[in-house]
């Protein structure tokens, strides 16, 4: 193969890898159509079929699977001792990729940005908002959020928030139209904004705990998100109840937005983690970036 040609086995790989075009071509800053050319003409070149494409998905043959496990570790091991050049600059350089949630966002990594961009100005940080609990491996992101008790034995976690509860809210007018839950079944009398973590999971059961009992309580309602501060929102619109992390209620509590109900029933959770495989080989920019985070009670 022409050494021109390395880059073609590199898209090759994103879309064995991902097993979508669309989502190979967005991290590789191509078009779909582009990448589905490179891949069409890498196969005429080596006379051999890499890719199965159907009209909903695309997967390695076994001759793709072949390749993929022949070259592909290797061209892993470039972009390590790549990325490991950056411990010989003066300051630690690169991307880190890390999957989360807006409001992890906004109570765990707001508050840090503007001094760390700062401080490591050859750093670049891409944040990816998903509430699906993303598989850093397999979506190759250096590192993820999640409650502490929700991490796998497998990864290495770094603590990065308190522990925190979950409250119940309504806004004014909702509760000028409807009286206040004295316990938690009561809900199910109520208007509830809900989530919904994945397209195919079910809708978040509300969590409560009282004398040692835990217990979950399915509301109803007429909106349904996959963002927690779009829940926040309509809450604070008097559309609904919605029960979300008391940090970020702060701000509306304080001038009347919001009131709380239910407090005696709402549990603790262990805080956000930072989590990432214990494989990894920490690169200076990520290392910086796990001390920056780190909670410090």
């Amino acid at each position: 193969m022409k050494p021109n040609k390395v880059s073609d086995l590199q898209a090759f790989i994103a879309v064995a890898r991902d097993q979508s075009f669309t989502k190979a071509a967005a991290r590789l800053g191509l078009t779909p159509s582009a990448l589905s050319h490179t891949m069409k003409a890498l196969e005429e070149r080596l006379g051999v079929r890499l890719l199965a494409r159907t009209t909903r998905n695309v997967a390695p043959t076994e001759a793709g699977e072949r390749l993929m496990r022949s070259v592909a570790p290797l061209f892993d091991q470039i972009a390590s001792e790549v990325e490991s050049l950056s411990e010989l600059r003066d300051k630690p350089a690169g991307t880190i990729r890390i999957t989360c949630t807006d409001d992890q966002i906004e109570l765990c990594l707001r508050p840090m940005l503007a001094e760390f961009l700062k401080a490591y100005p050859d750093i670049t940080l891409e944040f990816y908002v998903d509430y699906g609990f993303t598989n850093v491996v397999e979506e190759r992101f250096d590192a993820g959020i999640r409650l502490g008790e929700a991490i796998s034995k497998d990864m290495i976690a770094a603590r990065i928030g308190p522990d925190w509860r979950l409250a119940v809210v309504g806004s004014p007018a909702y509760f000028d139209r409807n009286p206040p839950p004295k316990t938690p079944y009561d809900l199910t009398k109520h208007a509830c904004v809900n989530i919904r973590y994945r397209p195919s999971g079910s809708i978040y059961a509300w969590q409560f705990k009282k004398d040692g009992k835990e217990f979950t309580v399915k509301v109803e309602g007429q909106l349904v998100f996959n963002s927690i501060m779009h829940v926040l929102n309509a809450a604070v619109d008097g559309i609904g109840l919605a029960y979300v992390p008391e940090q970020l209620l702060a701000p509306y509590l304080a001038d009347g937005r919001l009131k709380e109900v239910l407090a005696q029933w709402c549990p603790h959770f262990q805080g956000y983690h930072l989590y990432y495989p214990n494989r990894r080989q920490a690169s200076p920019a990520f290392s910086a970036f796990v001390e920056a985070l780190r909670y410090r009670a």
